[in-house]
Order: structure tokens, then sequence, then C-alpha cells
């Protein structure tokens, strides 16, 4: 089972890569993801991370809610599902 987080307050130059190596450290990620403007291709400052086990999207919630990273601190929260 997989579990996915949301991510947000992310610092603009952050990349997915960088996600995915912080998140990384807390078990096994699946997908790393940040949200793009489609028009500009900006960050919007928010993106998602998926672990392959939901014990470890659990620890890495736990340690890197309100982690600081290039100057920001993150908000960490389980994701919901898309509303329409």
């Amino acid at each position: 089972m997989s579990k996915k987080l949301f991510i947000g307050n992310i610092e603009w130059n952050t990349t997915e890569e960088d996600l995915k190596d912080l998140f990384g450290q807390h078990g096994a990620v699946e997908e790393a993801i940040i949200i793009k403007d489609k028009m500009s291709g900006r960050s919007k400052g928010f993106g998602f991370v998926t672990y392959t086990e939901d014990a470890d999207a659990d620890k890495a919630l736990e340690a890197l809610n309100g982690y600081e990273i290039n100057g920001r601190a993150l908000v960490v929260n389980e994701a919901r599902a898309k509303e329409f």
C-alpha cells in the first residue's frame, strides 16, 4: 500500500530531486513531484511525495513537518483525495 504526502511552502528553486533526496532519508520514495504553472513552468510552491510503505510516510510526516529547506519551513500533511 502506498501513501501520498502533500508538501507545502516549497521554495521556488527546490527541485523534485531535492524533495526525493530529503524524503528518501525516511524510506522508499515511489514518486516526488512539484506542481508547476502550466503557462510559465514555474513552481507553484507545493507538491507531493508518494511512499511505497505507509509507515515510512508516517515517519517522514513526523520528522519533516516544519523542517527548513532552502530557507522555508515545509508544511507536510497526508494528501487528501482530489475533489471535483
